[in-house]
């Protein structure tokens, strides 16, 4: 009876300081590059970090707050403001290089995620105080974004999607999978560092602005340019490659675009109160002071 009492009373103790450091928030900053249709080497379009180029990669800046649900899972809602970019004339394969297409994108991405801590050490150094730990952890979910490609042409930076490159209106806002793995170090119980690799798998083809075939000749000088990038690239190039037409296949509408990022993240943790704490103390909301909460005894 008396170790069950004192089970009762370890397991109690332990929720109650748990409970303590269930929030905390911070910012993110990292690398970001895509897979898309434009990019790779030789080949055709993959999905698979063969296809992007390094030399494009471009940041996101964020922030997020995260609150530890079960013991081993932690919800997350973030917002990041991430940049893809993508430039044909990086291209070998002659398909993508001739068409000479340009863009960049200033992605807002929302996302909720729920993490799993598949190993942690909450007493970094066995010093027996568990100030310092550290947790690794899988994650996925669920998210928003809001897309709007840009295109350098004559010198300015062009919105595509008012222009209906290939004739089909795309959305600017879309749903994605975030999905990836992570890891933070927690230092004097307040403080995390952490590292992270967050894919995002979309279901649009046209981040990049690009996935089938030309429209039909436009007729308007500008749009004629503006659509067709090999009117920019010297008379012996256009000679060289003369795949891009009116008409003619622009993109891969086979495969859709994804964004991922790495990134390192700075958090605060909030201390809570116990729900041992709760039981005992009621605060009163427009003051500081807590006043303690007597319970009648049943004097038997």
């Amino acid at each position: 009876m008396k170790k069950f009492i004192l089970f009762i009373f370890i397991v109690f103790l332990s929720t109650s300081i748990n409970a303590q450091w269930l929030w905390d928030y911070g910012i993110n900053l990292g690398a970001t590059n895509y897979l898309g249709d434009i990019g790779g080497k030789e080949k055709t379009r993959r999905d698979f970090v063969a296809d992007m180029k390094l030399a494009k990669t471009r940041w996101n800046v964020g922030g997020f707050v995260r609150y530890k649900w079960r013991p081993k899972i932690s919800l997350r809602l973030a917002f990041d403001y991430i940049r893809i970019e993508g430039d044909d004339k990086l291209s070998t394969n002659p398909g993508r290089h001739y068409r000479n297409f340009n863009f960049k994108n200033d992605l807002m991405d929302l996302g909720f995620t729920g993490h799993w801590f598949f190993y942690e050490d909450n007493d970094l150094g066995n010093t027996y105080r568990y100030r310092n730990g550290f947790r690794a952890y899988i994650f996925g979910g669920i998210g928003g974004y809001y897309s709007n490609p840009k295109s350098k042409y004559q010198g300015e930076w062009v919105k595509m999607r008012d222009y209906d490159t290939e004739g089909y209106n795309y959305k600017s806002i879309g749903l994605n999978i975030p999905y990836g793995f992570g890891f933070y170090f927690t230092f004097s119980k307040k403080h995390r560092l952490g590292f992270e690799a967050n894919i995002r798998k979309t279901f649009s083809d046209y981040l990049d602005d690009i996935s089938g075939n030309y429209p039909s000749d436009p007729g308007n000088a500008y749009e004629r340019g503006l659509f067709l990038r090999t009117t920019e690239l010297p008379p012996d190039d256009i000679g060289a490659y003369r795949s891009h037409d009116w008409g003619m296949k622009r993109g891969d509408n086979k495969h859709k675009d994804n964004y991922m990022n790495i990134s390192i993240s700075y958090s605060y943790v909030i201390r809570g109160k116990s729900s041992f704490y709760r039981t005992r103390y009621k605060g009163n909301f427009f003051t500081k002071n807590k006043r303690k909460v007597r319970k009648i005894r049943a004097k038997f």
